[in-house]
């Protein structure tokens, strides 16, 4: 299990540096990805990050440019939070443009994606986004299982606590990403990489508690 998190602070970046974390970005972070990192793109649709399609895009293309195709985990396609129809209508146009840049392209699946709307032919990367209550359930899992059998990489969005990093293990995820560093990143940063290191020697099980 890799996360991905934002470089907040000088232990996280050489965290980052070391391949023990990678760099989760997006159109209004403004962050420098540290030298050597792996590195992710995100969208800034959830919140209030996002600057547009347009901006959005060239924002992209540029990221890439700088840090390099090779070190990028993915990009994720445009998408409505919460929203599986109106996420499919938004992604399509993009997720060509995304691979055309030499870069996996990423889906954000959301309540509902189960039943039919995911695009798996143009699909690198399934990415659980999402509410909490969908993208930790068993539909999700079985969504994720279904990935996972297509060859295709699992992400899962919003990680924050040594439980739900154990349940997108059970899942099958192959990343995950969250804000838990960016909140007193001295004391997190241990905390994150331990349970990390716990998974690796002691992997999830689907259905345990924490």
């Amino acid at each position: 299990m890799l996360h991905l998190a934002t470089p907040s602070g000088a232990d996280v970046r050489a965290a980052m540096q070391a391949g023990l974390l990678a760099c989760m970005t997006t159109p209004a972070q403004g962050n420098v990805i540290p030298a050597g990192a792996l590195y992710a793109c995100d969208n800034g649709k959830f919140g209030k990050g996002w600057p547009g399609a347009a901006a959005w895009f060239a924002w992209l293309t540029t990221t890439v440019e700088r840090y390099g195709s090779e070190r990028c985990l993915w990009a994720v396609a445009p998408d409505v939070p919460m929203d599986a129809a109106a996420t499919l209508a938004e992604s399509l146009p993009w997720l060509e443009e995304i691979r055309a840049l030499g870069i996996p392209a990423a889906f954000a699946a959301q309540d509902g994606s189960e039943h039919g709307l995911v695009p798996w032919e143009l699909v690198d990367v399934l990415f659980l986004a999402g509410s909490t209550e969908w993208k930790t359930s068993p539909v999700a899992h079985r969504l994720a299982r279904e990935a996972r059998g297509r060859g295709l990489r699992v992400h899962m969005g919003r990680v924050n606590s040594r439980r739900r990093l154990r349940l997108a293990d059970a899942f099958g995820c192959t990343s995950a990403d969250g804000t838990y560093l960016a909140f007193g990143p001295d004391t997190n940063l241990p905390r994150l990489l331990a349970w990390l290191d716990e998974l690796h020697t002691a992997p999830a099980l689907f259905g345990e508690g924490d």
